[in-house]
């Protein structure tokens, strides 16, 4: 099996894992490849993660053109931000799973990292996650916002609309994906108790020994 043939059955099997666990609903959501030659994977447009077919991922140029495949989900451009700032970057997962879209429509002090760093797996894993304001689906103008955060951070979360994960490779990015739903649940099952998030220092100490 070719490189391009074995990212598309893997974006199969990634996305029936992540609609069967309820992280992906209807046909919200969207996941993406790099291949070595720079062409994209994406899920198509209007297709849900549980039921997608190997054949029908869309593939496009670096650019954003279409090579083969369905169309495109209609945020590929912001996947696209992710790799041209990103050059470690070979999938990116968006999802409106329950939790984080939660998080994403709080009002929030501090934008910089709206969720604490719980667990030394979510530093490990999500890292920071910045917020970033609110646009309309499909608005192009997120690309450039999208672009500028991915410049320090592999995590990120849109406003009233969800996170965008990526990952040195497709599982990499889904297992990031996972942490981060299971902190924002963690969030809310801790509301208004007294936490220990991680310190300083053992933030420090984790992405010493793992950096990223």
């Amino acid at each position: 099996m070719n490189e391009e043939q074995n990212l598309r059955e893997k974006l199969v099997r990634m996305g029936a894992l992540l609609y069967n666990r309820q992280l992906a609903h209807g046909s919200a959501g969207n996941l993406s490849v790099r291949l070595k030659d720079g062409s994209i994977l994406i899920t198509p447009t209007n297709s849900s993660l549980g039921f997608l077919e190997a054949e029908r991922i869309s593939k496009l140029t670096p650019g954003g053109e279409l090579i083969s495949g369905d169309p495109p989900s209609k945020e590929y451009f912001f996947h696209l931000a992710v790799y041209d700032e990103r050059p470690t970057a070979k999938a990116v997962v968006h999802l409106h799973s329950t939790y984080s879209v939660a998080v994403s429509c709080l009002c929030h002090e501090q934008t910089q990292d709206v969720l604490p760093p719980l667990t030394a797996y979510h530093v490990m894993r999500v890292g920071k996650l910045p917020l970033v304001r609110y646009y309309r689906p499909g608005d192009r103008a997120l690309a450039d916002e999208v672009r500028a955060v991915s410049r320090k951070h592999r995590s990120m979360l849109l406003a009233n609309h969800g996170p965008i994960v990526s990952g040195a490779t497709i599982e990499e990015a889904v297992y990031a994906y996972e942490e981060l739903e299971e902190t924002a649940k963690l969030f809310f099952i801790i509301g208004d108790r007294k936490a220990s998030p991680l310190c300083a220092e053992q933030i420090a100490d984790i992405n010493r020994v793992f950096p990223n």
